[in-house]
């Protein structure tokens, strides 16, 4: 079936604060790929873009930020992936709208992808286009690419006053992102006055620094974590944020003398990240700081897990979740679903031992009627830091905030739960775009649950719509999470029982993670 695109000389064309640019419409969905909304030099603070004269073209993705990891195309079949031309100048957006009437007051969504504050871009994934969501729930989205590892989060501030606050480089660049969508939206159709932002993993991390930044107050309104609140042992805060130890290994592996640090401007990436990442380890190993993720200052006040919630961050509405079985990368148990209940309980013992009858009784007590074998998966190191988050966020009593569960399964390896990304395609109404969703009569219906939470609350502050069953805010006594699965229902303080019983018996996937890749411990 033949599409409708439209891209002539002067359709369509917007008006932005700097100057005019132009992109396509495809079957009504206005787009703009790569619009530069800040530029920087190396380890310093993002700049305003200059005005330009005439019309530029918003027809290709804006060059990624450069990373440590070698590109792979394993795990396809999972989390299908896209890969992008590299360079530091990577401060550009992407936006999706169903119109261009500057009075059209349509609800904004900015993503911040994945990938800890190492990895990932704003195209890594397939389901990250922004498409369906603007025809399918008439709203304006936007994705972001920003500088990442020790381009965006390694302070050098103590030996320079350029540097001033590098060690939030990657942070400062999202916030001038959505300044640009706060001067520029209303022209794509968006509301500035109404702009949720949601990020999932190290996005989600991105959203819980954005909201204690008061520098972003005002820029954005509601904010969605997915998968993304600190795992347990999933990133080591350091004993002291003092940068020398790392910045002056740096500076001896490259032969620069502190007096001299300018001249890092100069060093390739790709020497100054194999110089970084040869001297890393033994200072991270001592709890010394190695950049890797934003440093609290008067910039950033800290996590709210560690030192609270901000006044204006407790009055942010919030939607904060997670999926069953968040590190289960592995194959499944074959034929799992032909095993009698005595079969499942028996693949339990092997793991479980003599405590298998008690982890049974609180699983089927949280989980009724799902596969005993599944227990080997549940999450035991994001999902508490989740409800503990949801909890705090709860008792300023400020703002509602929503917890969720997302536990469907996938037909893959004769029945996998829910992993680490598996929800994302649901969460943009891209299940069309990630084969490995799709169970028919099934997969369309939790896709549409799953996205109208996600735009419903974008539009009105709250995801309750006519495809779920009533769902109230948490409270610090009682987190009421949304299951998000076949059937979607409403359990309360469900599962924290099962959880501590498992947790002795699952290593730690993080702290495995830090041995392998210390920079990789929210994947993408």
């Amino acid at each position: 079936m033949a599409h409708k695109f439209i891209c002539t000389t002067t359709e369509p064309v917007i008006e932005t604060k700097k100057g005019k640019i132009r992109g396509y419409i495809m079957d009504g969905i206005y787009t703009f790929h790569g619009i530069k909304y800040a530029d920087a030099k190396r380890f310093q603070m993002p700049v305003e873009v200059k005005s330009w004269e005439g019309v530029k073209d918003a027809l290709s993705y804006g060059e990624v930020c450069p990373m440590y990891n070698p590109e792979t195309t394993k795990g396809e079949i999972m989390v299908p992936h896209r890969y992008w031309v590299k360079s530091e100048d990577c401060q550009y957006l992407n936006v999706w709208s169903p119109c261009a009437d500057p009075g059209a007051k349509k609800a904004v969504l900015v993503w911040l992808h994945g990938g800890g504050f190492s990895d990932g871009s704003s195209i890594e994934q397939v389901c990250y286009d922004g498409t369906n969501l603007a025809m399918h729930h008439d709203v304006v989205v936007v994705t972001v690419n920003h500088r990442l590892n020790i381009l965006g989060y390694l302070n050098l501030e103590d030996y320079s006053e350029k540097y001033k606050n590098s060690g939030n480089a990657g942070m400062a660049d999202i916030e001038y992102a959505l300044r640009w969508v706060h001067e520029n939206i209303e022209n794509f159709g968006g509301d500035p006055e109404n702009v949720t932002i949601f990020g999932q993993s190290g996005g989600g991390m991105k959203v819980s620094t954005l909201i204690q930044m008061p520098s972003a107050d005002g820029l954005f309104h509601k904010a969605v974590i997915i998968s993304g609140v600190k795992p347990e042992g999933g990133m080591m805060t350091p004993n002291s944020y003092d940068a020398h130890p790392i910045i002056d290994a740096m500076l001896s592996e490259l032969k620069i003398s502190p007096e001299n640090i300018e001249e890092i401007e100069k060093v390739s990436y790709e020497d100054l990240s194999a110089a970084y990442l040869k001297v890393k380890g033994p200072i991270e190993a001592a709890g010394g700081y190695v950049g890797g993720t934003p440093v609290p200052n008067d910039y950033y006040v800290g996590e709210p897990e560690e030192v609270g919630f901000r006044e204006h961050a407790r009055e942010i509405p919030m939607v904060v979740g997670s999926v069953f079985g968040e590190m289960s990368f592995n194959p499944g148990i074959p034929k799992k679903h032909e095993k009698t209940r005595e079969e499942q309980i028996a693949v339990l013992r092997e793991t479980f031992g003599n405590a298998t009858d008690d982890i049974v009784a609180k699983f089927e007590a949280a989980y009724p009627g799902q596969n005993l074998i599944d227990v080997l998966s549940i999450d035991c190191f994001t999902r508490m830091p989740a409800i503990n988050y949801v909890r705090k966020k709860a008792s300023y009593n400020k703002a509602p905030v929503y917890n969720y569960l997302f536990n469907y399964e996938f037909p893959y390896d004769d029945g996998k739960v829910a992993w680490h990304c598996s929800d994302l395609p649901f969460f943009f109404n891209n299940t069309d775009k990630v084969m490995i969703c799709n169970k028919p009569g099934v997969s369309d219906l939790l896709e549409k649950r799953v996205s109208s939470l996600l735009t419903s609350f974008a539009k009105y502050g709250d995801p309750n719509h006519s495809g779920l069953p009533r769902w109230e805010p948490s409270t610090q006594e009682n987190v009421n999470t949304m299951i998000l699965d076949e059937k979607c229902e409403v359990r309360v303080n469900f599962d924290e029982e099962v959880i501590k019983a498992v947790k002795p018996f699952i290593p730690n996937p993080f702290l495995r993670m830090k041995k392998r890749n210390p920079d990789d411990i929210a994947l993408h």
